[in-house]
């Protein structure tokens, strides 16, 4: 089996080899565009930036490359880690495998607090689109939580999936048309046309500033969920059997909510909703290197950063002198695969 293979390997052997995806990756997000960088200008570049003396570049390939796209392939790598581990998060806690930041309706609740903070002053200047983000995803998350608890009831296994992912669709439709209507109410046309392409997913606005902010919440949001990795195996079982292992169920619970709901606010108020990541990865990871959270917890956020970074390079990309929003190009990959585990799910349960 691939995933015993995979699974199987040493650790040392393990990063190298995620080291390497992770370096090809970053190379040909830094190389391949509209005007493309020999590797050769990359490195000289680098050396340059770090105060070491190489060979001097094209002016012009030099202010692409450090303030464009290295930026922005850095934003993109933290966006994946941070979507892809917040949906194993999910799926571990909820117990469900079609559990996800976009599909629940935390992108949507982020959406409209950022929108909020931006168009109608939320907070009076003392909050931060990312703070605004925040509030609006743990409220979305609630309102989604106490819904799909209203509609199980007694329900089955099954059932109660169906609910949580129908609470979801209806969350995420909710604090969809709140921002809808805060764009139509208080925005002009020039803020109306941006936020509607920033809320498809946009990596265009990318800059040093926002990396400053996104990589050290990308990396302590993976540091708190690493450090719990042995709860959120215990969860898989049910908070019932986690409580019967000593796992303080509530308690890790709310750490873990509190952290997705951080990560994934800070990544929506820079780049936009984009979806699917952190259904697609965390599956993906969980054929290579098992279901155990120990492996599966680094593997997903090296994928997720990856992932994320070679879809930024398609859509810019797919079609020549124009940049897809991010979103466009995780749907196509996210929604086929979101149908097929919805298949898989339904048979198992059934079965």
């Amino acid at each position: 089996m691939i995933s015993a293979k995979f699974g199987g390997l040493r650790p040392a052997v393990s990063v190298l080899v995620g080291a390497a995806i992770l370096l090809v990756a970053l190379g040909l997000a830094l190389g391949v565009g509209e005007t493309r960088i020999p590797l050769v200008d990359i490195w000289s570049v680098l050396r340059i930036e770090a105060g070491y003396a190489a060979p001097e570049v094209n002016p012009i390939d030099h202010g692409i490359l450090w303030s464009y796209r290295l930026p922005r392939a850095i934003i993109a790598l933290a966006c994946g880690m941070s979507l892809a581990l917040s949906g194993v998060v999910l799926q571990a806690l909820l117990r469900n495998p079609l559990s996800d930041p976009y599909i629940l309706g935390l992108s949507a609740g982020a959406s409209t607090g950022a929108v909020a903070v931006a168009i109608l002053g939320f907070g009076a200047g003392a909050l931060t689109l990312s703070g605004g983000a925040f509030i609006g995803a743990m409220l979305a998350f609630g309102f989604v939580a106490w819904l799909a608890r209203m509609a199980r009831g007694n329900a089955t296994q099954a059932t109660s999936s169906l609910a949580l992912l129908l609470a979801g669709v209806a969350g995420a439709q909710l604090f969809h048309a709140l921002t809808a209507l805060i764009i139509a109410k208080s925005a002009d046309a020039n803020q109306a046309s941006g936020i509607m392409f920033w809320m498809m997913g946009n990596l265009s606005g990318s800059r040093w500033p926002d990396v400053y902010l996104a990589v050290p919440v990308a990396l302590a949001g993976s540091a708190v969920i690493f450090a719990h990795f042995r709860a959120l195996d215990a969860m898989t079982f049910g908070r019932e059997a986690a409580q019967s292992m000593g796992i303080r169920t509530g308690r890790v619970m709310a750490i873990l909510i509190s952290t997705t709901a951080l990560l994934t606010a800070v990544i929506v108020s820079m780049t936009g909703a984009i979806g699917f990541v952190g259904l697609v990865v965390p599956h993906a990871m969980r054929f290579l290197v098992g279901v155990g959270h120990f492996r599966l917890i680094p593997a997903t956020a090296l994928a997720g950063g990856v992932f994320l970074i070679l879809a930024d390079i398609v859509a810019r990309m797919l079609i020549p002198g124009q940049t897809l929003p991010i979103g466009v190009v995780t749907a196509l990959v996210g929604a086929p695969a979101f149908a097929i585990i919805l298949v898989r799910s339904s048979r198992a349960h059934s079965g």
